[in-house]
């Protein structure tokens, strides 16, 4: 026992009145140890709470990201007042200091303020597909200053959090799993619009990803320069894949297109030229 208390009590350095003994060095080992299997502990129970209940997979994603940083923080707190470090006397005396830091960071702390505000207010999560800045991506992480984000072309981006709280952002996955979506198609003067549009709702109920063959509708909405404005809307799921699931659609309604003999318009231009009978001398 006195072994080990002389093992403990070693005194490995000093820094003025503050002494790094090995037993200082073995309680943040401890903490360290104790935070992960906390931690381990609470990702445990949220996997089992979202398998029996319907916690979905972005409040469980919020809910640990909230502990772990609480944690974090209780632990930094408890590390430093067991070197001899008061937490509240070390911010009040570096006041000036961090006002100064604060300045030169405001961008930063906007977006840990936003990150916060992401996980507790829980209006975006994890798998949700938004359309931030003219661009539609998936969420795949909420962190503590950014996210993690992947567009169509399976690119990962990274969001500032800022740039989702205080922005126009679409949330495609907010309200419903399904979503409307639209074609746009043109068509030659002179084609049987009826035959069209009926062509343009038997391509959409094709495709396996549409949802819900009555909620399909084409219509004409337009009279065009040079072609009749066709316009099909349809529901889907696929609402992040969407682009494959329309190119397969215009892939089928060129075909029956064809094989109806419906045209589709190149754009055209008529130029008139003025002849000029100005005598020359």
């Amino acid at each position: 026992m006195d072994t080990l208390n002389s093992i403990l009590n070693f005194e490995i350095f000093s820094i003025g009145d503050t002494t790094v003994k090995i037993s200082k060095l073995a309680v943040i080992v401890l903490t360290i140890f104790v935070i992960k299997i906390l931690l381990w502990i609470v990702k445990k129970t949220l996997i089992r709470k979202h398998k029996i209940t319907t916690l979905d997979t972005g409040t469980s994603y919020a809910i640990y990201q909230i502990i772990k940083y609480v944690l974090y923080v209780a632990a930094i707190s408890f590390i430093l007042e067991n070197f001899g470090i008061k937490v509240t006397l070390l911010l009040a005396s570096s006041a000036a200091l961090l006002v100064g830091v604060g300045l030169g960071l405001q961008q930063t702390f906007n977006d840990i303020v936003s990150g916060f505000i992401l996980l507790t207010e829980r209006s975006i999560k994890i798998n949700d597909v938004l359309e931030v800045d003219d661009e539609v991506v998936k969420i795949e992480s909420i962190g503590l200053r950014t996210s993690k984000a992947l567009n169509r072309d399976d690119i990962s981006i990274i969001i500032p959090n800022s740039l989702i709280t205080t922005s126009k952002v679409i949330n495609w996955s907010h309200q419903s799993q399904k979503t409307r979506f639209k074609i746009d198609v043109r068509i030659a003067y002179g084609s049987d619009v009826d035959l069209a549009l009926k062509i343009l709702e038997e391509s959409a109920f094709e495709h396996p990803k549409v949802f819900n063959r009555e909620l399909i509708e084409a219509r004409l909405i337009n009279f065009g320069y040079s072609s009749l404005d066709l316009q099909l809307l349809f529901f889907s799921k696929n609402v992040f894949r969407i682009d494959r699931t329309k190119s397969s659609i215009r892939k089928i309604i060129n075909r029956k297109f064809a094989e109806n003999n419906i045209k589709i318009p190149f754009p055209q231009m008529d130029v008139h030229f003025k002849s000029n009978n100005t005598e020359i001398k």
